[in-house]
């Protein structure tokens, strides 16, 4: 398909990383998620269930589990992100179609994602496209101040020197593409069938969706 509005302008590509450039079927996440429970049992010393509860708590007010337990419980950020990311990546499959698709496209690649850089560049590695994006732009970058707080953007925008309306966006969390619209950026949501992934998608920061990433950016005419 030919490429339209604010598409056709892009000079910079922002992708987000988990459950966004791989399959969330992969469950990958499902084990940084129990690695999060896990954690917070063992820092708090409380149960299973209410480690859950609080988990999920946090992510609802503060964007991550880790802003709340840094809020909260004095959590050092480095401990954390090291406990939670420490997963079998194996689950996830080198991507030759993904591969091509972001070959395909003109102008600068960069991931901003709540995680860390060290796990980024684990499943970048993994995923045969470690090579095709400039910048990470992760949580330490960004402060452990964690999407989708709009200040973080307002960063991204200006650490990174990106013209936000020739800038697109693209993620699995919908409300994480609100502040990305408010800046002028074009926003493109990918479709997991995960309910929490849909928070926010009828609020009109939406301009385009999928869910097949690699299939979307691979129909856009021309590159």
């Amino acid at each position: 398909m030919p490429i339209a509005g604010g598409l056709a302008q892009a000079e910079t590509w922002v992708f987000d990383l988990d459950n966004t450039l791989y399959p969330a079927s992969s469950n990958l996440f499902d084990q940084i998620d129990r690695r999060m429970k896990e954690f917070i049992v063992d820092y708090l010393g409380i149960s299973e269930d209410d480690a859950r509860a609080l988990q999920k708590k946090y992510f609802r007010e503060f964007g991550t589990t880790l802003s709340g337990m840094m809020h909260n419980h004095n959590v050092v950020p480095g401990d954390y992100l090291a406990f939670v990311h420490d997963i079998d990546i194996s689950l996830i499959e080198p991507d030759p179609a993904l591969m091509t698709a972001l070959d395909g496209l003109k102008g600068r690649k960069i991931i901003f994602t709540n995680a860390s850089t060290s796990h980024a560049r684990r499943v970048l590695v993994r995923l045969g496209i470690e090579d095709m994006f400039d910048d990470i732009f992760d949580i330490v970058w960004s402060d452990y101040i964690p999407k989708p707080d709009a200040g973080i953007y307002q960063r991204l925008v200006a650490d990174c020197g990106l013209d936000a309306t020739r800038t697109v966006m693209v993620e699995d969390m919908a409300r994480n593409l609100k502040p990305a619209a408010e800046l002028g950026m074009t926003t493109v949501w990918v479709d997991t069938g995960l309910d929490w992934g849909r928070d926010g998608v009828d609020d009109g920061h939406i301009h385009h969706s999928t869910d097949d990433l690699a299939h979307w950016l691979s129909e856009l005419r021309p590159y």
